[in-house]
């Protein structure tokens, strides 16, 4: 009965930036639990092979080519997913950039790159889906935010992504509070360091990894895949009366 909470059968998700990394973990582990699930992703290589991965555990998945920072072409992913796959019942905002720069000299254009994906992004893609989720009373949306919007991360300078990641925490709050009368739950989950293999370079430079595990109470990288338990947990109804939190999983981090 209590696993029976937790199952995604006859729901679909859509997940941004799904083509890669946490998104492709965050995909495959919904569908593991039941979902559909609908690629937003920018690249047709990596979208389609997920999508692929996707099929081959029985369930369907369409890629979409998907420009978070674009409106326009949220909506017409939007429109796509609810032809193709009948309604989107869960939202993961996962797509996200970084850059390192100290703060007096990050590039205008750097810094608006930043908050134009990580947070407009999650805000737009937010605001299309729960404008079909209000119609239909219900709904999940999980916001993909890190610890960095809880601390500043050292020793690297990141003040965009750390902004970006704590305005995403707060509209998350803003956003369950003002939709929770339309049954439509908004989380978060702020990972801590993870064993992409973006960050694996910086895992092996004792100027980075070094520092970053001895701050880490577990004193290792988390791996993708144990995030995965956590969006399935958020997506489905074994959290029915969790909306506006923030699941941290950081080993610890933030913790000291």
């Amino acid at each position: 009965m209590i696993l029976e909470r937790f199952s995604l059968k006859g729901r679909t998700a859509v997940v941004t930036g799904a083509g890669q990394g946490l998104g492709r973990v965050f995909a495959l582990s919904l569908a593991d639990a039941g979902a559909d699930i609908v690629v937003a992703e920018l690249s047709a290589q990596t979208g389609q092979r997920v999508a692929e991965e996707i099929r081959a555990l029985g369930r369907r998945a369409l890629f979409h080519p998907t420009d978070v920072r674009e409106p326009a072409s949220i909506e017409a992913m939007v429109e796509a997913s609810i032809k193709e796959l009948g309604s989107i019942d869960v939202l993961v905002n996962n797509a996200g950039i970084a850059n390192w720069c100290a703060a007096e000299q990050v590039p205008e254009k750097d810094w608006r790159a930043v908050m134009d994906v990580n947070l407009n992004g999650v805000f737009f893609c937010s605001q299309q889906v729960a404008r079909r989720m209000i119609e239909r009373r219900t709904g999940c949306i999980i916001n993909i935010a890190s610890m960095s919007g809880l601390i500043v991360n050292r020793p690297q300078p990141q003040s965009a992504y750390n902004a970006s990641k704590a305005a995403v925490i707060h509209l998350t709050r803003s956003l369950a509070a003002e939709w929770a009368p339309y049954g439509i739950r908004v989380n978060a989950i702020a990972p801590g360091y993870m064993a992409t293999p973006m960050a694996e370079p910086y895992f092996k430079d004792q100027r980075y990894g070094g520092v970053w595990m001895d701050m880490t109470p577990l004193g290792r990288p988390g791996q993708p895949e144990e995030l995965g338990p956590l969006a399935v947990f958020l997506a489905s109804e074994a959290s029915s009366f969790v909306t506006g939190s923030v699941m941290v999983a950081d080993g610890g981090y933030t913790a000291w």
